[in-house]
């Protein structure tokens, strides 16, 4: 009687995978492994992924951008666009599918929840204006200002001019600081408080001005810079 060999167990590749059973199942390793797509002489895409991530971390990928990720051996521009694309695109489908809720934005436990996903990790400066209802209700978000690692130049005429187009009743102004601590800085203080001045002449008030960070926020209304 002859010996009969077991059949070959062929494990599904990566783009099976997903197709079956989704992406989410997949490891981040292996989600970077498929937009790298092949490999280099001597590394697999996975191998190559691997190093990414232990050099970079996922964060730290994001942030890296396409010219330092194209340097590395194995990826090169088309692949580093792709994947910085791919990062750009998970994270507008996070802003939008968050927007769509309207949140209430009475407290700054709210604002900072609201903001701090969007906000809290990026590397460089940018500016929100939350328009509320009466109710406090978020009306509309937008991003009025962006920056780089030193912050972003604003005037009262850029923050008020799409709340008083929006029809807000009142509004929250929110930035995020690049460098991880929401400390307000000097100019901070002094833009909130020119802000809130032209706010009030126009009958459009400056609820709060929050700050977000990696280590935490701090709001200008608990400060005690508004209502001075």
């Amino acid at each position: 009687m002859k010996n009969r060999q077991l059949p070959r167990i062929v494990r599904p590749g990566l783009r099976e995978r997903v197709l079956v059973f989704g992406a989410d199942g997949l490891a981040d390793v292996d989600l970077l492994a498929l937009l790298i797509g092949t490999g280099a002489e001597g590394q697999t895409a996975t191998s190559i992924a691997t190093g990414m991530l232990d050099d970079f971390g996922l964060e730290g990928i994001s942030r890296a951008g396409a010219h330092r990720l194209s340097a590395r051996r194995g990826i090169g521009p088309a692949k580093a666009a792709r994947i910085v694309a791919a990062i750009e695109l998970g994270h507008r489908s996070t802003v939008r599918l968050l927007a769509e809720d309207r949140p209430d934005l009475s407290c700054v436990e709210a604002v900072a929840a609201w903001a701090t996903p969007r906000l809290a990790g990026l590397d460089h400066e940018e500016v929100w204006l939350l328009s509320v209802d009466a109710r406090n209700a978020l009306r509309r978000a937008e991003r009025i200002a962006r920056g780089g690692m030193h912050g972003c130049a604003l005037t009262a005429r850029d923050v008020l001019r799409p709340a008083v187009r929006d029809g807000a009743t009142a509004f929250v102004l929110v930035h995020n600081h690049p460098s991880g601590d929401p400390e307000p800085s000097p100019d901070d203080i002094d833009m909130t408080r020119a802000l809130a001045r032209a706010a009030k002449v126009v009958g459009v008030p400056l609820l709060d001005h929050v700050i977000v960070a990696r280590e935490g926020s701090s709001s200008m209304l608990d400060l005690g810079v508004l209502g001075e």
